[in-house]
């Protein structure tokens, strides 16, 4: 079985830490078989843009051809705008980028599997409609909640890449529903899973790998993982921690939000940057709490990596979230409210609202439901659907 995956982030050796649940996805069908290859189309914007801001640089030197980890991912290149999944669905572009691949090396697959709706699904159909290839879609949070709402045009680009695909799937049921309630289509929770051997508690103290990783040894820690963006909640989480005695936040990540926290918090926030994604785990086993207030989600992987740790969480209460956390949805706060993480910030590090029981309850499901190598057999499953289904119609 050849499945060609397309999506728009995939981890590289100059951003390893950019989309690394796909790779972890791969990796496991890989070890059950399966032969992947990955293309990831590179926007490049129009020369006058790259002049005029940086940002709009920052891909372009990127390897058209990769080997990761036994696999080959190409990133041809095609012309990008920004703001474009808003109003100019670049589906066209990006799909002559990806024939364009399949022509030069030969890619012959039996399937495509797509990853959100836009740009990736988008391309896929149009690929569907020049080659007959099938594909099956993945919808992952933001191409759900946050982009069909900006246009007429966005809209229908979801509509349209939902509806052509031989079969949808959701990280979170949450997402099904909402997809199922827009387009009508029967869409089928597959959650994301995480490497959990990678993700057990270790021995190793908390005061040692503060130390290595130059974090302070005294305060308590309230840890953030992700883009540096207003989105995650991250204003209303300096608003909460401002005031609080002896608590300072550890923002790991980047993004366009970095300036503006420093300004607002000073000696409150510490920002190491992005980090290797295998340091990830350093700094969950650092915090003393981790957070995620985000205003909408599909099914974050790193809160998975927190609760096998067993360490506290405070989310919001959005996405797949409320279902992960089952009978404890009630440590779940609402987007927006810097007051509501404020008092779950004080309640857990003083008040051991998240004791042993939370720990291992939360912990025992994140095993049970959300094992890669469990989501690989379902996902090879589906895969199999497809196929069956496209060679019947031949």
């Amino acid at each position: 079985m050849k499945v060609l995956w397309l999506t728009s982030v995939y981890p590289s050796e100059k951003h390893p830490s950019e989309g690394v649940f796909h790779e972890t996805q791969v990796q496991e069908l890989l070890k059950q078989g399966i032969q992947v290859t990955v293309i990831c189309p590179n926007p490049v914007n129009p020369p006058i843009l790259r002049m005029l801001k940086a940002s709009y640089r920052q891909k372009k030197d990127l390897p058209e051809q990769e080997m990761r980890n036994g696999v080959t991912v190409y990133r041809p290149p095609y012309t990008a705008l920004p703001g474009q999944l808003k109003w100019a669905q670049p589906s066209k572009r990006i799909a002559a980028s990806v024939l364009g691949a399949m022509q030069r090396y030969q890619l012959s697959p039996d399937f495509i599997h797509a990853h959100f709706a836009m740009p990736s699904g988008g391309a896929a159909a149009v690929i569907q409609q020049k080659t007959k290839i099938p594909y099956l879609l993945t919808l992952h949070g933001s191409d759900v909640n946050v982009y069909p709402s900006y246009s007429k045009g966005a809209y229908a680009a979801f509509e349209t890449a939902v509806k052509q695909a031989s079969a949808v799937l959701t990280v979170s049921e949450e997402l099904a529903k909402k997809t199922n309630d827009m387009t009508k289509v029967e869409a089928q929770c597959l959650p994301l899973g995480i490497p959990l051997q990678s993700f057990s508690k270790t021995e190793e103290d908390q005061q040692v790998i503060r130390e290595k990783l130059g974090l302070p040894l005294h305060d308590k820690l309230v840890v953030f993982v992700g883009r540096l963006v207003k989105e995650k909640g991250l204003l209303e989480l300096v608003e909460a921690i401002s005031g609080m005695d002896g608590v300072k936040a550890v923002f790991v990540g980047k993004g366009p939000l970095a300036k503006e926290l420093t300004e607002r918090a000073g000696a409150s926030i510490i920002l190491p940057g992005q980090v290797p994604n295998d340091q990830v785990k350093d700094y969950l086993m650092a915090t003393d709490l981790f957070t995620l207030p985000s205003y909408s989600e599909g099914m974050p992987t790193v809160v998975l990596e927190a609760l096998a740790l067993k360490v506290p969480v405070i989310a919001t209460r959005v996405g797949g979230l409320p279902t992960l956390f089952s009978s404890y949805q009630h440590l779940l706060v609402d987007p927006h409210s810097a007051n509501q993480l404020k008092e779950a910030i004080h309640a857990y590090l003083y008040e051991n609202r998240w004791n042993e029981q939370v720990k291992s309850d939360l912990h025992q499901i994140v095993h049970t439901e959300y094992s890669s190598e469990n989501n690989a057999k379902q996902l090879i499953q589906q895969y199999e659907k497809v196929l069956h289904q496209s060679r019947s119609i031949v």
